[in-house]
């Protein structure tokens, strides 16, 4: 490469692992859903207006922007060699300008201005009026870069794109092919299926109505199936919403998306798939499972964009999440379901809740609030009095249940259920002590799920319980 000629470099998905476009759009349904939706419907079929009125509404942070390393590399040996490395996009200018000030490249770039889109054709006419005809050196990611790299001297190809790469070599230029791209092995890590555990809350209402039979267990492991889709999709269109909060995180900014090993795009197309499959099974169990399963996904999108912000209602929303786990089992397994169960399951996932933030804060390192959350450690002992009250609304709900008449039916034995009051009061502030101490899981279902302990006292509780309702006997014959 001739050190007289700049190193000219395209940004989305070559100088950077990520497309500012969909940065600023996600961006600006973090900050201002409502604003950002209008400039998408008003300027739809205007590419470099809806660049323009995106990068006005929620500029990234450009130092947090996670770059391509090949090219970060090549930026290095350019500026060491003293050459010009110069940013040229179809992005919006704003953007580009304050990114290049941000890594220290030169003041000149060449970028969309609201009003032409500066890509393929247009973008290899302005570098040739600036440097020449092959007075400079590109690279780039994208098939309509190959109208820049035939005016280009040497051609820096980001991606497979063997036959251009042929044709650019019989037209006399240079090239060099970087590979790049992403594996499904860090899309799957972003699908969050360890949190798919959190969906054997839908066997809950199976196991209080004793009801184990095969087909029932089937309506349940699809209901799953369906949860777990739905999670996964909005588990995506989350870590969409959060880049800079993930960003900054010591270990959130390794998740896929924040990182830039998997594109925004792709998370944008997965999550849609998902979102397909999750209400294509919820429409096959029934209208009623159709209609959680929407429920549920409104309900964790409104916790994604702002709910999850709110100091209380955050809480009160996590715990309504869970307790409709709950709710499609029954709808799922079509088992009845007894009122004291739903208002026996609220208050203990609202004691969880407020057990996920006892524990972040613990593990804080700072007294600030936690990011994208309302809460700091002054909150901590108003948890530990909802974590408190939520015991308590859980233990007498499920004494005055014992009293009811579908307990009479179900357990013969009723002071049983009051001995397993026992064992799970000892799990539930056990869970809050954890919590306070910050010895447990950021969250406490998955903690719970893997708590040996844990899982001795709950399985102690149902044993209990399944012996109070003669299924040892009728079982084992004792």
């Amino acid at each position: 490469m001739s050190a007289c000629k700049p190193l000219v470099l395209d940004v989305d998905g070559t100088f950077l692992s990520t497309d500012l476009l969909f940065e600023t759009f996600w961006g600006g349904l973090h900050r201002a859903p409502l604003a950002t939706l209008g400039a998408v419907a008003r300027n739809i079929h205007d590419r470099a207006a809806l660049k323009r009125a995106l990068a006005e509404i929620a500029p990234p942070r450009f130092d947090l922007l996670p770059l391509n390393p090949e090219l970060a590399a090549r930026v290095e040996a350019a500026r060491a060699e003293g050459r010009e490395v110069v940013l040229a996009s179809a992005s919006d200018g704003q953007l580009v300008e304050r990114l290049a000030a941000a890594h220290g490249l030169s003041a000149q770039s060449f970028a969309s201005d609201g009003q032409t889109n500066l890509k393929g054709a247009a973008k290899g006419a302005a570098l040739v009026a600036a440097y020449g005809e092959r007075g400079f050196d590109y690279a780039g990611d994208n098939v309509a870069d190959r109208a820049v790299w035939e005016r280009a001297d040497r051609a820096l190809i980001v991606g497979a794109h063997p036959q251009i790469a042929s044709g650019l070599r019989a037209a006399g230029h240079p090239v060099e092919q970087i590979s790049t791209g992403w594996h499904w092995r860090d899309l799957a890590r972003a699908l969050r299926p360890h949190q798919w555990v959190k969906n054997v809350l839908l066997f809950v209402p199976m196991l209080a109505a004793h009801d184990f039979g095969v087909a029932t267990v089937l309506l349940v492991l699809a209901g799953m199936v369906a949860f777990s889709a739905a999670a996964s999709c909005i588990y995506i269109v989350n870590d969409l919403l959060d880049l800079e909060a993930d960003r900054l995180h010591p270990t959130k900014c390794r998740r896929p998306f924040a990182a830039g090993t998997v594109p925004i795009k792709v998370g944008m197309a997965a999550s849609l798939g998902l979102a397909l499959v999750a209400l294509g099974i919820a429409a096959a169990l029934g209208a009623a499972m159709l209609g959680v399963v929407a429920l549920y996904m409104t309900l964790s999108l409104a916790y994604s964009l702002r709910l999850k912000r709110m100091r209380w209602v955050d809480i009160a929303t996590l715990a309504a999440l869970y307790t409709l786990r709950v709710v499609a089992g029954a709808v799922a397994s079509k088992v009845d379901v007894s009122v004291f169960m739903l208002v026996f399951v609220y208050p203990v996932f609202l004691t969880l809740g407020a057990v996920k933030r006892l524990t972040e804060l613990a593990l804080a390192t700072t007294d600030e609030r936690l990011p994208g959350r309302g809460y700091g450690r002054p909150d901590r002992e108003d948890l530990l009095n909802v974590a408190g009250l939520g015991i308590v609304g859980a233990l007498l709900t499920f004494f005055g249940y014992s009293f009811t008449e579908q307990a009479h039916i179900l357990y013969p034995t009723r002071w049983l259920l009051w001995v397993a009051l026992v064992p799970l009061a000892i799990w539930l502030i056990r869970m809050v002590v954890l919590g306070w101490q910050g010895k447990q899981d950021y969250d406490p279902i998955v903690f719970a799920l893997r708590d040996k302990l844990g899982i001795g006292l709950i399985c102690f509780a149902l044993s209990l319980m399944f012996y109070g309702a003669g299924l040892w006997q009728r079982w084992f014959g004792f």
